[in-house]
């Protein structure tokens, strides 16, 4: 189960942020995560869940955009979005000539972090 590594460089990288800019406690984490990145939601959101406790993230919510996979025949010009995590043909004209650019991204979008309360 690769989302346990994710679960993990993502809370890496977010308390190091975190405490770079003076903050103690994250709250909250959104992600944008492709349907096409071979990512799964509730298993990246089960390991983060586990892998928080006794952090500065340890009350955080794990928040997932899903990206839906998109992109354009280059036959017939049709642009596309599908939640498939795969497209072989285009939608339109079932051409095999189609090019995917988006539905692989998996990044940190935003945190909300605070002081803890003394």
């Amino acid at each position: 189960m690769h989302e346990a590594s994710l679960a993990l460089s993502v809370l890496e990288i977010v308390t190091a942020k975190c405490m770079e800019e003076g903050y103690s406690r994250v709250n909250s984490i959104k992600l944008r995560i492709g349907k096409a990145s071979g990512v799964m939601p509730e298993a990246l959101t089960f390991a983060f869940d586990a892998i928080k406790i006794g952090t500065i993230a340890e009350k955080a919510d794990l928040i997932i955009e899903p990206i839906p996979l998109g992109g354009f025949c280059k036959d017939c010009g049709y642009s596309f979005e599908v939640d498939e995590p795969i497209i072989l043909n285009c939608p339109e004209c079932s051409s095999s000539s189609v090019k995917v650019e988006r539905g692989f991204e998996m990044d940190i979008i935003e945190m909300d972090v605070s002081q803890e309360e003394e």
